[in-house]
């Protein structure tokens, strides 16, 4: 009973007005904070305080190492295609990375010569072993045989569970106790009962939770930026009606393949978008901070154009001794600093792990599915 009670109060904060939280005491009573989190949340209230500008700070103040324009050294192919008899795999693709117990756990799309999707996990002690880690495909995992692309992994510390978040047609869900046993997955359930009618194209399904809320960030090929969410206490379920959060008059300034992640040390946000650019539409990505989840996302000044792109052909070098392989900066994952639903970024220390390919060899392809992407990582110069 009492914790319906605080699920309640909970409900009702969080339908305050949105300038309600600057209003807000910076401390909350520990009774109040500790029934919200019986009751499955991690607190609203505590989220609304939380989110107050400290003295002389500015809820747009983004990280001094953030502002643009930003410098990457990218390095030559991490991970390429590795086929075996069933899976006539010729691209990896959509990179999902986290760091755990002394490992690296990558789960990545795949797609073969007939054009069918799948994905892989691969696992290792550090980069240099990429090249040579051999793939587990995931069709060997009960349910997972069809159509299942895109993923997300992340540990969900209120469940104790680890999630893997990806594209199945409509956004999908999985959990498992140990990420690094792929076989364990669930079998694929999905976060919607079907398509809300705001929506009329969907892909590349993201969730960042912060301490009240878990929201879903999604893309459709058509210049709108999507967010749903639900309760952190009613995740995976629950979610609202999706609403844009952001949308370009042309498709390809906001495409797909959205990443966000909380800036560390800081409380702030960071989204990154993949965009098209130059007369050949080549990969980039677009850059956007916000103080807050349910909040308006800026551009990142001097980061989120094609001539001055967060990461693009225009801001990136290769390292020494290595051919430039790609023209194309594409759907991944930046490097985190830890591996829960926070999904923190150290904004002093910047990586990311992304798919690739020449303008050279994408244009030889008969169709997106037979693009022969590979894994490279983008290191930040400072």
């Amino acid at each position: 009973m009492r914790a319906g009670l605080y699920r309640l109060v909970g409900r009702l904060v969080g339908r305050l007005p949105g300038r309600l939280p600057g209003l807000l005491p910076a401390g909350l009573p520990g009774w109040l904070m500790a029934g919200l989190a019986l009751a499955g949340l991690a607190g609203p209230l505590g989220t609304l305080a939380a989110q107050r500008p400290a003295a002389g700070q500015k809820n747009d103040q983004v990280t001094a190492n953030l502002t643009g324009p930003l410098k990457w050294t990218v390095t030559g192919p991490m991970v390429s295609a590795m086929p075996d008899a069933k899976h006539a795999v010729i691209s990896v693709k959509d990179p999902t990375v986290v760091r755990w117990r002394g490992k690296w756990l990558v789960y990545a799309t795949t797609a073969d010569r007939r054009g069918a999707w799948n994905m892989e996990f691969l696992t290792f002690k550090n980069w240099r072993q990429a090249g040579t880690a051999k793939p587990y495909f995931m069709d060997a995992t009960p349910g997972f045989a069809g159509y299942h692309c895109a993923p997300e992994l992340f540990y969900f510390r209120p469940q104790k569970k680890w999630y893997l978040i990806y594209q199945s047609g409509p956004p999908t869900y999985s959990t498992a106790d140990d990420p690094s046993k792929p076989e364990s997955w669930t079998k694929p359930q999905p976060l919607f009962a079907s398509r809300p009618a705001t929506v009329s194209a969907w892909l590349d399904f993201w969730v960042i939770c912060d301490r009240a809320k878990c929201y879903l960030f999604f893309s459709g090929d058509n210049g709108n930026f999507y967010r749903s969410e639900t309760w952190i206490g009613d995740f995976p379920k629950g979610w609202s009606t999706p609403r844009i959060a952001m949308h370009a008059g042309k498709a390809g300034d906001l495409y797909e393949a959205s990443n966000t992640y909380r800036l560390k040390g800081r409380g702030e946000y960071l989204t990154l978008i993949e965009a098209m650019g130059g007369k050949t539409g080549k990969r980039y990505f677009r850059a956007f901070v916000a103080s807050r989840l349910d909040g308006a996302w800026k551009p990142l000044a001097q980061a989120s154009t094609w001539d001055e792109p967060f990461l693009g052909e225009k801001n990136v070098s290769f390292a020494p001794g290595v051919a430039a392989w790609t023209s194309n900066l594409s759907h991944g994952e930046m490097i985190r600093a830890g591996f829960d639903e926070k999904l923190e970024i150290d904004p002093k220390h910047l990586e990311f792990v992304f798919q690739g390919v020449s303008a050279a060899d994408a244009a030889k392809a008969a169709n997106y599915s037979q693009i022969p992407w590979q894994l490279g990582i983008a290191r930040q110069q400072m």
